[in-house]
């Protein structure tokens, strides 16, 4: 227990590193983590690393999907769900069943059936690779919200139709019907099942007297509470975790203080970073283990199977993009549509971004080594080494090769939206506006007597009557002078904190206030350093 400890201990440190590297390289950290577990892999004397299935779907997904759901806007969620549906959905069916023919036509032992569960297993994309290389080069939000949004469906999708065809495999029959109900009941449910348990952690928030640390500790308990209900009525965890954390993160403010938001935020940002980057490490790490359990199979005859259902993968995923892009156009004509002609560039960059991750490995580790009746599961160290290959060389090849195509493609950039500054400006003086009226309703009295109520229409009334910021160089220099003058504030803090009659709980207070306010600058004028 304790040298496991140890080990994962030095593996968030190893992490770090990674990610600081990453930075420098100006790579996406989940393939500079991958490449780096493969490193670590072969070193002589390392222990080597089994990845438990349990681990990854218990501990790791449930709050990495909370977190994605947490962040993801329900306004682009909903105006692109058409889309989403179709990709979390359909194109995972049409991807399981173009695996499924391809692996039993070439892959010697292989059935349409054992190809469906390879289909199943490896059909879901990995967003944190997506969106972790979208935020270094310019796409349409749209498209980003499309890969979240996908994302927090898809692995729902791919885990049941894992799961019908792991029976298959073990019974020899597939009743196409009863599948199909039974499809739709799990998924169904699933979503009521974390919506009712959403509800019960909105009452538990909005009406205990909670505070800050309670509220961060239940929204940590909420999505295993969520994901471990569901699996055990046999709904779908995955998308129980889901609709809870959207119907709690539209609902957030409503029910939860400043404090709890602004703490919890940084909890769960701290947490998800960290379980993000232990699982692309163990991806990599995982080689070893994966390439000595193949058998009778040779090595390069794995490769070789691993990259024909990679290039199928790839194509495949592509042409349902470009597809649902002509669908769109058509369907556009009959109902309203999120946008009526997306044209080719937007769906090529959607389907190169294809990049598969841990839950595809933790689902092909989580086939069991014998079926029922005690025969050994067939081919099922080929299918793990396939799912490693097809990881790697979609992380790889597509992460490192997606800039390039998104520059190649030239997307048009910005949205056919207001630019970020225009919306902040329109946003502040609907505010300002709001307020005054407020602040003028009040006792004319007070309001003269009150020194700081002036001060505050004055305020209100500036910013009503802000002119346009279509260049937000123009603050640059207020920016520098405050960030300077805040950073002044902190040292005269250091030196009072030096006197033995100050309290320092008093001294850390105004280092809160001061990161605060330096935190709104930022965020105002939207220079990071």
């Amino acid at each position: 227990m304790v040298n496991t400890f140890i080990l994962y201990l030095c593996l968030v440190i190893v992490i770090l590193l990674l990610v600081m590297f990453a930075k420098w390289l100006r790579i996406a950290y989940p393939i500079v983590l991958v490449l780096g577990g493969l490193v670590l892999s072969i070193i002589p004397g390392l222990p080597a690393v089994s990845i438990n299935p349990e681990l990854i779907f218990i501990i790791f997904l449930p709050p990495l999907l909370y977190e994605a759901a947490w962040n993801t806007s329900w306004k682009d969620f909903w105006r692109f769900r058409r889309v989403i549906a179709s990709f979390a959905f359909l194109i995972v069916i049409i991807t399981s069943l173009v695996v499924a023919v391809v692996s039993d036509l070439l892959i010697p032992g292989f059935t349409l059936a054992l190809g469906f569960l390879l289909g199943g297993i490896i059909s879901p994309p990995d967003a944190v690779s997506a969106t972790s290389i979208l935020k270094q080069v310019k796409v349409p939000k749209g498209i980003t919200s499309l890969l979240e949004g996908e994302s927090l469906l898809n692995d729902a999708s791919s885990l049941i139709v894992f799961r019908f065809s792991l029976i298959a495999v073990g019974t020899g029959r597939f009743i196409f019907y009863e599948a199909a109900a039974s499809f739709v009941w799990v998924i169904a449910m699933g979503i009521v099942t974390g919506i009712a348990i959403a509800l019960l952690y909105y009452a538990l928030h909005k009406w205990l007297p909670t505070d800050a640390n309670i509220d961060i500790i239940l929204t940590l308990t909420a999505p295993y509470v969520m994901y471990l209900a569901a699996e055990r009525l046999h709904f779908s965890g995955v998308l129980a975790v889901v609709s809870g954390g959207l119907f709690l993160s539209a609902r957030s403010h409503r029910f939860l203080s400043n404090s709890s938001r602004l703490r919890g935020e940084n909890v769960w940002s701290a947490l998800g970073f960290v379980l993000n980057g232990l699982v692309f490490m163990l991806i990599g790490l995982a080689l070893p283990v994966i390439v000595g359990q193949l058998g009778t199979v040779s090595l390069m005859e794995a490769i070789g199977y691993g990259m024909l259902i990679s290039g199928a993968l790839i194509i495949t995923r592509i042409l349902c993009a470009l597809g649902a892009s002509a669908f769109t156009v058509f369907i556009s004509h009959y109902i309203t549509t999120a946008d009526s002609h997306p044209g080719w560039r937007g769906p090529l960059v959607i389907g190169w971004a294809g990049m598969r991750g841990v839950v595809s490995l933790a689902a092909a580790l989580s086939v069991p080594i014998y079926l029922d009746n005690g025969v050994p599961f067939p081919q099922r160290n080929l299918v793990l080494f396939i799912t490693f290959t097809v990881i790697l060389v979609t992380l790889v090849l597509q992460g490192l090769t997606l800039p390039l195509v998104i520059r190649w493609v030239k997307m048009e950039v910005p949205d056919k939206h207001l630019a970020d500054n225009e919306q902040d400006l329109r946003v502040r003086r609907k505010l300002a506006e709001h307020s005054l009226q407020f602040l003028n309703q009040q006792d004319e009295k007070v309001l003269n007597s009150s020194r700081p109520l002036q001060e505050l229409k004055a305020r209100f009334e500036k910013e009503q009557s802000l002119p346009g910021m279509a260049d937000n160089t123009l603050h640059e220099d207020f920016r520098k002078i405050y960030l300077d003058v805040l950073m002044k504030q902190r040292l005269v803090l250091d030196e009072l904190n030096k006197d033995p009659e100050t309290d320092q709980s008093i001294i850390r207070k105004y280092h809160s206030l001061l990161d605060l306010e330096e935190e709104k600058l930022r965020m105002k004028y939207y220079n990071g350093n």
